[in-house]
């Protein structure tokens, strides 16, 4: 039986957990995440020098409340993507706790930790799985054929959808963080009022575009000018709708091609239950079957218990601390 400490400080969510790896099975013993979204409001977005200040003020009541006296066997910290500042707060604590309790650690990718917040609750994925990222800060599609053999396929050429979710909000001005601001503002909403694009649809790669749909959105706001409410209804569920046309649609396109066993979501935009009902229903109507996974609502977002997790898959890659370093753009 191992016992993991993992930290994530990748862009504004500071959190800790601890993660049991007991033989085959894995169990979240804790797990803490000190939100920073009171402090961006007022940006519309994540301030990269506010968010590396204040994980530097939380991390250390973070990290003790998650660990509650328990003494980790493993430490893992997230490494990368994400913003610098933020990412180096979590690094170099991570490695000075290995290096003064000469523990073993672990760096993982941030993109694998949403992958294996799928793996936090049974029934598990069986592989092949196709595994759709979509957050703040990443889009994504990956074809997992194992533990071991886990493949990019594409991912955004401009902004991720999480991001267009912000940004479009600001434009209503309905608040931030933008994806709940917008599925709430979408109620009631006609979703077929504003005719936006579909960007990549007609293309057989596997890379996403979000850019021309938030200038399409941008381009409706001019025009209108002064918006009722009813308008900015209708803009939020036609917006919502093509960002869920684009992910089920370049998914499913996915699918055909690689007949996976299993298609899962994951990220902060998989909290969306539009795009959650609509890929459900879509996997359905697959000519194979097909499970279809998503994961437990509070590991939607940034969260060290899926670091951990993914961490207990990938004991082999410990290591020591003067091997690990925080990387921006780091690739998966």
């Amino acid at each position: 039986m191992q016992q993991i400490l993992a930290i994530e400080t990748s862009c504004d969510e500071t959190a800790a957990a601890v993660i049991e790896k007991n033989g085959r099975n894995v169990r979240i013993l804790s797990s803490v995440v000190a939100s920073q979204i009171d402090l961006h409001k007022k940006f519309g977005g994540v301030y990269p020098e506010i968010a590396s200040r204040a994980h530097s003020e939380k991390i250390i009541p973070v990290v003790e409340e998650a660990l509650n006296k328990i003494k980790p066997d493993v430490i893992a910290v997230t490494t990368g993507p994400g913003l610098i500042g933020s990412l180096l707060i979590g690094v170099n604590f991570a490695k000075t706790l290995a290096y003064t309790t000469k523990k073993p650690i672990i760096g993982i990718n941030h993109w694998l930790g949403h992958i294996y917040s799928n793996w936090a609750k049974k029934p598990f994925p069986k592989f092949p799985a196709l595994i759709l990222i979509v957050s703040g800060g990443h889009t994504g599609l990956v074809l997992m054929k194992s533990h071991k053999d886990i493949v990019p396929l594409g991912e955004t050429l401009d902004d991720a959808a999480g991001e267009a979710f912000d940004k479009v909000a600001k434009l209503l001005g309905l608040g931030y963080p933008g994806g709940p601001m917008i599925s709430k503002a979408a109620i009631g909403g006609d979703n077929l009022k504003f005719a936006f694009p579909r960007s990549m649809l007609d293309r057989k790669d596997h890379n996403f575009s979000f850019s021309g749909l938030k200038t399409a959105v941008l381009y409706a706001t001019k025009k209108i000018g002064k918006m009722s409410l009813k308008t900015k209804k209708d803009i939020a569920a036609s917006f919502q709708q093509a960002v869920c046309d684009i992910l089920v649609g370049k998914t499913i396109q996915a699918a055909y091609e690689f007949r996976p066993k299993s298609i899962c979501l994951c990220g902060g935009v998989s909290a969306n239950k539009e795009l959650r009902e609509q890929m459900g229903k879509e996997v359905g109507r697959l000519p194979w079957k097909t499970s279809f996974h998503v994961p437990p609502m509070e590991l939607t977002t940034d969260n060290a218990a899926m670091i951990g997790i993914a961490a207990a898959y990938h004991l082999d890659q410990k290591t020591t601390f003067d091997n690990i370093n925080a990387n921006a753009n780091l690739k998966l």
